[in-house]
């Protein structure tokens, strides 16, 4: 089974930039659904970006035109290019997909 590790969050102020990584234990050529999500406290977690098949894209409307998801099938690494945070974008940061088992997350604090 494969295991995510989320990296790349930390503290940026708003309108800022941060590339989330999430490294895979083994290949991701095969896995169909890959996505990112994101939980604030007190609130559920939420679908932020999802790839499909490698090539179809969905995005939440809270993101759309300031976040790109991407994947290497080479580097077996899925990423999130987070563009004009704002501080409703704070928040833990996990990858998840299709028969895989996601890591801890990885802490994103749009403040200035």
């Amino acid at each position: 089974q494969v295991h995510f590790v989320e990296s790349g969050g930390g503290l940026v102020q708003p309108g800022g930039s941060l590339r989330l990584s999430c490294a895979a234990s083994g290949s991701i050529f095969s896995i169909s659904l890959m996505g990112w999500f994101r939980q604030a406290p007190g609130k559920q977690r939420e679908m932020v970006a999802l790839i499909i098949s490698g090539e179809t894209t969905k995005y939440a409307d809270s993101v759309k035109g300031r976040f790109t998801i991407s994947r290497d099938n080479v580097e077996n690494t899925l990423y999130l290019q987070m563009n004009s945070l704002k501080p409703e974008d704070t928040a833990v940061y996990y990858c998840d997909g299709v028969g895989v088992v996601s890591g801890q997350g990885t802490q994103v604090t749009v403040s200035s």
